[in-house]
């Protein structure tokens, strides 16, 4: 009897240790890379200075620096202008205004021939052993020792020769629009008027006005601004009193 009791104990534990077993078993998933798209905050002391950033740059070395990505994390640079690319890793970790999707130093800006004025960028997250295409003919010594650097198994160069006049004509083709920076849309007339007169008071906005969008929906707005660079000084004062979640609408 004992030795039927002892069996079946054994027969249970085994059963529950199985159980057990099968339940933390999980099937492998890929982390999906990072990308985004958006405006680049090139580097100015006067950031520093104006606590817009907490950490200093050397405008004289290749960096970039993220919200969200960690540091020594392998990111692709592109400007869908000119196609230049440059594959470099996140310095470290830094906090800037949410109207920013990275903070570059003036070298890596001039190396992408960014538009100041519009600093427009995509980054990816590169995979490691990736191939990376660099979209020009002809690149920098900086790339190149960027991409050396670099844990990808080759480079391939894009020749871009016959896609340059499709480029030019398409160029002419594009519209410019204006943005506007909503701050908020509101039920009541009154309320939005409000905060406009607040605003005016406390960081002398220029250009803020309120439009009926609908029945009941009051949107006040500053703008609109020619390019992005004008937008900036207007977003960073909001945003240093307190207004994190700002749409940009281009019309």
């Amino acid at each position: 009897m004992k030795l039927l009791k002892i069996i079946l104990n054994l027969s249970l534990l085994f059963f529950l240790y199985n159980c057990a077993d099968y339940k933390v078993k999980r099937t492998k998933i890929d982390r999906q890379l990072y990308s985004s798209q958006g405006f680049a905050l090139i580097y100015n002391h006067d950031f520093f200075e104006n606590g817009i950033i907490k950490r200093k740059i050397d405008n004289n070395d290749i960096i970039a620096k993220h919200s969200t990505m960690k540091k020594n994390t392998m990111i692709s640079i592109l400007n869908p202008v000119n196609q230049k690319e440059i594959t470099i890793k996140i310095n470290e970790k830094i906090e800037y205004p949410k109207i920013f999707n990275i903070v570059i130093s003036q070298r890596l800006a001039n190396i992408l021939e960014l538009d100041i004025s519009n600093p427009y960028v995509e980054i990816f997250e590169v995979k490691k052993n990736e191939t990376f295409v660099a979209k020009e003919g002809t690149m920098f010594e900086e790339e190149k020792n960027v991409a050396e650097k670099a844990p990808v198994e080759e480079i391939e160069i894009d020749d871009l020769s016959e896609n340059e006049s499709n480029s030019e004509g398409n160029k002419n083709k594009n519209i410019k629009k204006n943005f506007v920076l909503v701050v908020g849309d509101f039920y009541y007339e009154e309320s939005a008027l409000n905060l406009k007169n607040e605003l005016i008071l406390k960081i002398e906005l220029k250009d803020i006005s309120i439009k009926k969008v609908k029945q009941n929906q009051y949107r006040l707005f500053v703008g609109p601004f020619k390019n992005f660079n004008t937008l900036k000084v207007a977003y960073i004062s909001l945003n240093k009193i307190g207004f994190d979640d700002l749409n940009i609408i281009r019309e």
